[in-house]
């Protein structure tokens, strides 16, 4: 489960720097910034949705504060 999340972040911080490259590079000539932010967004949203889901499954554990 560990080697998921650290793929999906590291895609995330792929991504987020693939736009900030096509940013400098074109100068908002082209749509390569948006659709790599695009792609950023709906991994983050993947992954969230994915670690909800694993929760839900029992295959990871909350280890979050106590309530009182």
């Amino acid at each position: 489960m560990r080697y998921v999340v650290i793929l999906a972040f590291l895609g995330i911080l792929a991504s987020l720097a693939s736009a900030l490259y096509y940013l400098m590079r074109d100068k908002g000539g082209t749509n390569r910034t948006v659709n790599a932010l695009t792609v950023r967004i709906g991994l983050s949203i993947a992954l969230f949705l994915f670690v909800l889901f694993a929760h839900h499954m029992g295959w990871i554990q909350s280890t979050g504060l106590q309530a009182r």
